[in-house]
């Protein structure tokens, strides 16, 4: 005998395709909302905004945080070999006072120790010129603090003699607030260590 109502099961089965596809539909709505805010949050990260003087926002790109490091760290290095022995008896001290900015109390620790020894007494009695001619360092950029090892080759001017020097320094870096104009890349070295030091031989 027909009714005019559907059979229960037919609709069950309906209703069971309709909560389905509610579902299906909540669940890729929910994957695509996700992917879309993960892709907004990385251009956020990658962005940056400033706002003018007429109140525009003004979007600038930042440059990898990484990639800024390592160019970073072997600038600070850099600066700090060259005002540490770049020296002569008429600047040693603005330089010296700069290079401290560079690295704590290690660093401190290896000028009073020179200053003790009569390095830079030397280099005022005999008008001694310690000339830095080239710096190579290489860092270890994984884990902070950061390890390196700077070769730092300089030539000390005796007047009729010319002396060449190899000396190689090694140490860690590690995060501070930068500091204008003292410590501009804001990184601090520490356990700063002569580890070798020899003559080379000229023609």
């Amino acid at each position: 005998m027909k009714t005019p109502f559907k059979d229960i099961y037919s609709v069950l089965k309906l209703n069971r395709f309709i909560v389905y596809a509610v579902v299906i539909a909540a669940a890729v709505v929910s994957i695509v909302s996700i992917l879309l805010v993960i892709k907004q949050h990385k251009q956020m990260i990658e962005s940056a905004f400033a706002v003018s003087t007429e109140g525009s926002v003004i979007p600038l790109k930042l440059v990898s945080q990484y990639e800024n490091l390592e160019v970073e760290a072997l600038a600070h290095l850099e600066l700090f070999h060259k005002y540490f022995y770049n020296i002569d008896a008429g600047n040693y001290e603005s330089q010296l006072e700069k290079a401290l900015w560079l690295g704590n109390s290690s660093v401190d620790a290896l000028y009073r120790q020179k200053k003790a020894d009569g390095v830079y007494n030397r280099l005022l009695q005999y008008s001694l010129v310690q000339k830095v001619t080239q710096i190579s360092s290489q860092v270890n950029i994984q884990k902070e603090p950061y390890m390196f090892e700077t070769t730092t080759v300089f030539e000390i001017n005796r007047g009729s003699v010319i002396d060449t020097y190899e000396l190689v320094t090694t140490g860690s870096l590690i995060h501070v607030d930068r500091n204008f104009p003292n410590n501009t890349h804001g990184l601090l070295i520490t356990t700063f260590f002569e580890k070798a030091l020899r003559k080379i031989q000229t023609e």
